[in-house]
């Protein structure tokens, strides 16, 4: 069973799906999470209260996808080109566990532009 997650980062809200990964399953565990966010290109990231090891690292990942960054203890949403992405791939700054993914389209993707960097950031249970 996948566990659905509720996202709001500023004004905007976001569903997703978290995965089968042990990191996930760390996180559906900690919920609610309130934080302030950064962003890094087309990605926003924050702090979370969950140190895990990196799973299945990956060094690309693809639109929408959700992702832990061990370094930091961070959770990571994907939705465009970061500074370190070459030509089209969504690159994070070092590899990730992805652990879900966002639902919804292009707009959703777009919306999330719109969010600055230390804004308030909540993820729920959906």
């Amino acid at each position: 069973m996948t566990n659905k997650i509720r996202i709001t980062a500023g004004s905007v809200m976001v569903e997703a799906e978290l995965n089968d990964t042990d990191t996930a399953a760390a996180i559906w565990d900690i919920l609610p999470v309130q934080a302030n966010c950064n962003t890094w290109g087309e990605e926003i990231y924050f702090k979370i209260p969950v140190e895990a090891e990196l799973e299945g690292g990956q060094e690309v990942v693809e639109l929408g996808d959700l992702g832990y960054w061990p370094p930091g203890t961070a959770f990571c949403l994907f939705f465009g080109l970061t500074p370190a992405s070459q030509g089209d791939e969504i690159r994070p700054a070092s590899e990730v566990t992805v652990i879900g993914k966002m639902l919804g389209g292009q707009e959703t993707m777009d919306a999330l532009k719109s969010v600055p960097s230390g804004g308030p950031v909540v993820i729920d249970p959906a």
